[in-house]
């Protein structure tokens, strides 16, 4: 197997979306339903949203990674500045706002499912957009949900103006879903990472494999999640896909934002797709063995699960 391509650290991964804070329950035997109560054997309160999840995991696996976002004044953003210095994300960028809060995830995980509550604040664009736009200090921008890019539909094209790349993240949104403009902000996307029924319900497509090559005739690179499967992905003509391992699951909450940080942090590399899809596929295995999403596992681990698994994909080929 050939070795790793070196990772160049010039230039940071601009990640944009909303911030939220996540109020994490874990060890419940069941899913609250009206007029019972149920209890949790832990919870936590961390920093979410798919921005900095991703720019978590990138910092990291050692590539700078800066957050756009806004968050607010209120007890619950207060509350997320020790998590959030201690990520090693760079936060220059982060607007501060009344309005920007309360922004609120409640997050229920049982049995490897997960269940969501969610208050949105305020705008998506963080004040401080333009100026990291224009820093000159970002080489590629990661939006984080269809969602953001619905708000601020010129952003893919304000980044490649500045000479970025652009990847995006679907995040379900309904409404973005049920739009049929919403394939149109698709231009200017050079790598979109949907999972399955994202792409299935984007296009209309009846199976992975058709939503894939649907979308990869107008994206350079599609990689499409599939959670206990693993992943797959296309890049032109070329198609990769890798198995996940069968792994204890705590809580799935982040997970494919984890997969986005492993598959980007060797697509800035140039890596094969392959490799890129088996960093993305361990990162994502690694991150569901814990709470919340934004605690990344070690580069070590983190590599030598990748290794194994293309390696597995490979042995399988042949």
């Amino acid at each position: 197997m050939p070795g790793l391509t070196a990772v160049p650290v010039e230039g940071f991964v601009l990640c944009v979306g909303r911030l939220y804070s996540d109020l994490v329950f874990t060890g419940l035997d069941a899913m609250p339903e009206p007029g019972r109560e149920h209890f949790a054997r832990d919870v936590t309160l961390v920093p979410g949203g798919g921005a900095f999840i991703t720019a978590a995991h990138l910092a990291g696996l050692g590539r700078p990674a800066a957050l756009a976002a806004r968050i607010g004044i209120d007890h619950f953003g207060r509350g997320l500045d020790g998590p959030l210095a201690a990520s090693g994300v760079d936060l220059r960028w982060l607007d501060r706002a009344a309005d920007a809060g309360p922004q609120l995830t409640v997050a229920m995980a049982v049995d490897g499912d997960r269940a969501f509550l969610t208050r949105r604040a305020g705008r998506a664009e963080p004040a401080t957009l333009d100026a990291a736009l224009a820093s000159g200090l970002a080489m590629h921008m990661h939006i984080a949900e269809l969602a953001t890019l619905r708000e601020i539909p010129d952003l893919a094209h304000r980044a490649r103006r500045q000479g970025l790349t652009v990847s995006l993240d679907c995040s379900w949104d309904q409404a973005a879903i049920d739009d049929p403009g919403t394939l149109r902000l698709l231009d200017g996307i050079d790598l979109f990472l949907p999972n399955e029924d994202e792409a299935m319900a984007l296009t209309g497509a009846e199976t992975v494999d058709a939503a894939l090559a649907f979308l990869a005739a107008r994206i350079p690179v599609v990689a499409v999640k599939l959670g206990a499967n693993g992943a797959v992905a296309q890049a032109g003509k070329e198609t990769s896909r890798i198995a996940a391992p069968s792994v204890p699951v705590v809580d799935t909450t982040g997970a494919g934002d984890s997969f986005d940080a492993g598959f980007l942090y060797r697509w800035l590399a140039r890596a094969p797709l392959d490799n890129c899809l088996a960093w993305g596929v361990a990162c994502g295995s690694l991150s569901v063995q814990q709470p919340g999403g934004a605690c990344p596992a070690g580069r070590a681990a983190i590599e030598e699960l990748a290794l194994d698994l293309q390696a597995s994909a490979s042995a399988a080929a042949a």
